[in-house]
């Protein structure tokens, strides 16, 4: 070879390295799903420790079902079905609506709450049966028994007042 033609050649210049920045748009398109993954994430978790409505009224209504089943079993107890339907609307209303606003009412003030609340069927005499068969003496409980219409209105008061929507006082 000709070493005069070589020597007038420009010295080798490599190319500079590429630098990281601006970074290409697949490492855009990453960053963009990572950080909508975190959104996600924090949302969930916080939706996950935030308490469900819908979940209390499902578990409620599963238990509501429960004592109707019971309730039209041979032998069961009128005062068996009206302390459990009291008992599972007042801790579902101690949950729903606060314990502040449920825990101290009793008698027709607690009606008046469970009425005002979508409990429409435990309006006038139903309400009161409903308390005297729960509450009432031993020889009250068993020497009038509660009318198939009565425990019909129970359950129907207690599943709307479930599934009311209202939440203000």
């Amino acid at each position: 070879m000709n070493t005069a033609l070589l020597a007038q050649l420009a010295p080798d210049r490599a190319p500079p390295p590429l630098g990281w920045w601006p970074l290409a748009p697949g490492w855009w398109g990453l960053m963009a799903l990572l950080l909508l993954a975190l959104a996600l994430a924090a949302w969930l978790r916080k939706r996950a420790r935030q308490p469900s409505v819908k979940r209390w009224q499902r578990a409620a209504l599963r238990e509501l079902a429960q004592l109707q089943a019971m309730s039209t079993q041979a032998g069961s107890v009128d005062a068996d079905l009206a302390r459990g339907v009291q008992q599972l609307l007042r801790r579902y209303a101690m949950a729903r609506y606060g314990r502040d606003a449920v825990a101290t009412l009793s008698g027709d003030a607690w009606l008046a709450f469970v009425v005002r609340h979508g409990g429409r069927d435990w309006a006038g005499e139903s309400g009161q049966a409903l308390l005297r068969c729960a509450y009432g003496s031993a020889a009250t409980s068993t020497s009038q028994p509660a009318s198939a219409a009565d425990r019909a209105r129970w359950l129907s008061g207690a599943r709307t007042f479930i599934m009311c929507k209202k939440v203000g006082p």
